[in-house]
């Protein structure tokens, strides 16, 4: 529907901020990622996803397009909504969240509210299986430096660093110039999103 709204910021509120485009102030709720970044009367971008149902139209906007992809993602595991989504990202980054899903982190997780050990392993479960899925996308652009392979750590990086919103040509020059071989998989993953 809507891709991005760009405007003026009129309203913040906790989870929510609004966004004055041509004399309509369009209603977005958000992470506290986002209302971070955000000043009333100062003009700003948000990358929307919208969710219709019957009885409502709500816009859900995020300073960066890794946080919204990050959303979406949340939003395909069973019992995930776009509350329990924007909690958790406002909890945790996209990127700490790629490396929670690929350690097993079921703690980093729980500290969203409402989010119980079930649900945060069943998140794991569900965003492994998305990240294998991303990966097979990845490894068609993708050449490990020499030496590695494209399984195991430097294979599981380049999967969520691709879930993180970056191309495989991006991928792969930031892991030529790492030392994949005496790192584990969250040291490339956060040496990677440094470089």
């Amino acid at each position: 529907m809507f891709y991005y709204l760009d405007g003026v910021v009129t309203v913040l509120e906790p989870n929510l901020a609004v966004i004055d485009c041509g004399g309509v102030g369009y209603a977005c709720f958000t992470t506290l990622a986002t209302i971070s970044r955000l000043e009333i009367g100062k003009k700003a971008k948000l990358f929307t996803y919208c969710n219709i149902k019957e009885d409502a139209f709500d816009i859900y906007g995020f300073a960066q397009t890794s946080e919204k992809r990050c959303f979406e993602l949340l939003l395909t595991v069973s019992g995930v909504g776009p509350k329990a989504a924007l909690g958790i990202l406002s909890s945790i980054m996209p990127d700490a969240l790629a490396i929670a899903v690929i350690g097993d982190d079921v703690a980093a997780l729980t500290r969203a509210p409402g989010v119980g050990k079930k649900l945060a392993q069943r998140v794991i479960l569900e965003l492994k299986d998305k990240v294998s899925r991303d990966q097979t996308l990845v490894s068609e652009g993708f050449a490990p430096p020499s030496g590695a392979t494209l399984g195991g750590k430097s294979g599981d990086a380049a999967a969520a660093l691709a879930v993180l919103g970056y191309t495989a040509g991006e991928i792969s020059a930031i892991m030529r110039k790492l030392d994949i071989e005496n790192m584990t998989t969250e040291e490339i993953i956060k040496a990677a999103l440094k470089q």
